[in-house]
Parts: C-alpha cells; structure tokens; sequence
C-alpha cells in the first residue's frame, strides 16, 4: 500500500545544486532576489541557475529588464570561490549580445571583471578572462577597454599567466588595437609580443604574431619592430610546420616591410627563398600573404634582384581562378619587373 510520508531525498530529476526555476514571468524575480541573499547556498544555487539560464537567448532580455548585471557585480565580490567563478561565467554569455554589452557599459562592469585578474583560482581569472574577451569582440567594447586603460595591464598579465589565459588576453588585446594603438606602443607591447614569439605553443606564437601585424599599423610599430628584432623572430616562423603560424607571420611582415628598414631587414634575415617555398602551398591565405610581402622586399634593389631569378613562381598564379590571389601576384610580378 503506498505511503504519503514525505521522502527525505529529492525526486530523481531535481539537481539540489541549483534553484528551481519559478513559472513563467517570476523566475528572473525570484533569481534575483536569491542572488543577493545572504545565504551562501542559496546564492550558489540560483547563481548556477542563471548561468544555465542565460544561455537560452530568449531569456537574456528579461534578465536585462530585472537589472540582473548590476546584480551579479556584487557576487564578483563575493568571498566565495564558486560564486565568483560563475558570476564571471554569466558575464561571459551577457558579452555574447549586443544588448547584454549595452548593459555591462552602462553598469560599468569591466573595472569588477578586472579585479578579478588577480584571483588566486586560476578558473576564475580565467572566467574573467573570456568575459572582457567576448565584450571586446564589438568596436564599443573594445572602445571601453581603451577609455580605461586596460591594455596595459592585460599586457603585464600576458607575462606571468597560464598558457589558456595567455590566449584569451592576446585575443583581448588583438580587438583593442583594432580600435587604438597607442596605448599599446606606450606600454612597449611589442618587446612583450616578441618575446611571445618564442613561446613553445604554435597558437600563442599565432596570435601574437597576428597582434603585431595590428600594432604595426602604426609607423611607430613597424619601427618598434625593426628596432628591437621582431622582424627576424617573425622571418625563423616562416620555416614553421603550421601553416597558421606562417600566415601570420608573414602577415605581419607585409605591413612592417611598407618601410625601408622593414625590407631591407626582412631580406638580410634570410626571408624570400622561405618566401618562395610557401608558393608551394595549397593554403591560399599563406600563399596570398607571401605574395604580399615579396611585393613589398622587390620595391628594394637588392630584394629585386633576386627575386628576379623566380619570377615564374610568381606569375603561374597571375591567371589564377581566385581573384585575390591572381591580383597579388600581378602585383608582385610588376614590382619585381619593373626596370628604372
């Protein structure tokens, strides 16, 4: 005969790690008055819930509507570990819309999510990380690290932090410069980037390498560049088994050899026989962008004449069916031929 004693234990698909969802209109309510108890589990419990909530994009404009970001800036101060961390998390999926950025820039969030870049829990800074990241990715958010002055201290992190979080402030930094370099020069980043160059991971040298091309937009860091070596870290990568990393690199020394001193230390680095080696390639990205730097070293005598002896490397890809391609190579076939 069945019982309706009440059972101790909890039905079998209820998870006592997190807040029951109320119905319908009250559940971003009722999160957000959980989120600001005073009660540690009932904070951890409905500051799971949202994160787990926010990832339906239906839900994101009703949190916003319950000022449910200037909520979660408290739990980034909070004494807990688990709080923090997934208060950073809901960041993270806010920063992934329009509106949800709008949001974080009118409640000033990014100075919280910065202070948590000290954490002690590398799974927090991390979090912290892929927020500012995300914010970043839109031209008003990367706006908003400038007006703070954030570069620099993302650039100081990129010294001392985890590889996974080296990538994520290099991502960071890669959308900030797209918007403003000086800050960046100021804080000498490109001695910083170099340095990275070296690193044993192919994705971090990537991205730096990526990071400069943007720095070197600026005449000041194409000469940076020449000045402190760059150009010969960026060249030995042309001999890199991925392909990515070339593409980069080469990227990178197309905008630096716009000036004299680029080019002429491009070429005494050894550059055009790694130069015409990616010819061969099947990657059109590597091919176009090793085009593009040849173009530049033929504007130099001494770039030209021996490029010279490889002009038919070049102009097979002249009729190329790719547009870009055949007009990087006719472009880089002209300069090469020309006669004064």
């Amino acid at each position: 005969m069945a019982s309706s004693t009440i059972p101790t234990h909890y039905p079998q698909l209820v998870d006592p790690t997190r807040t029951p969802l109320a119905f319908l209109n009250r559940a971003v309510p009722r999160l957000n008055r959980e989120l600001q108890s005073d009660n540690l589990l009932l904070r951890q419990r409905a500051v799971r819930s949202l994160c787990d909530y926010l990832h339906d994009p239906e839900h994101m404009l009703p949190c916003l509507n319950e000022d449910i970001p200037a909520t979660l800036l408290d739990l980034l101060k909070d004494t807990d570990q688990f709080c923090r961390l997934k208060s950073a998390e809901c960041y993270y999926v806010i920063a992934s819309h329009s509106i949800g950025r709008q949001a974080m820039l009118a409640c000033n969030v990014i100075p919280c999510l910065a202070s948590l870049f000290d954490d002690k829990e590398p799974s927090v800074r991390r979090n912290a990380h892929k927020a500012v990241s995300m914010y970043s990715e839109a031209p008003p958010g990367a706006q908003n690290l400038i007006e703070i002055h954030l570069v620099d201290t993302l650039l100081k992190k990129l010294i001392s932090e985890l590889d996974e979080i080296k990538e994520l402030i290099l991502n960071t930094i890669h959308f900030c410069l797209m918007v403003d370099v000086e800050q960046a020069l100021a804080a000498d980043a490109m001695s910083t980037l170099t340095s990275l160059l070296e690193h044993p991971s192919d994705k971090i040298k990537t991205l730096a390498a990526l990071t400069i091309f943007h720095l070197s937009v600026s005449l000041k860091g194409k000469e940076r560049a020449v000045e402190i070596g760059t150009v010969n870290e960026l060249v030995a990568l042309l001999d890199s088994n991925d392909d990515a990393l070339k593409s980069k690199s080469a990227l990178a020394l197309s905008i630096i050899c716009i000036i004299t001193p680029g080019k002429y230390c491009t070429i005494k680095a050894g550059a055009i026989p790694k130069l015409l080696a990616m010819l061969n390639k099947e990657s059109t990205e590597l091919v176009v962008n090793a085009l593009k730097v040849i173009a530049c070293i033929a504007e130099a005598p001494e770039g030209r004449k021996k490029l010279l002896e490889s002009v038919d490397q070049i102009e097979r890809y002249i009729n190329h069916r790719l547009p870009n391609l055949a007009k990087h190579a006719q472009i880089a076939a002209k300069v090469i031929k020309w006669m004064p």
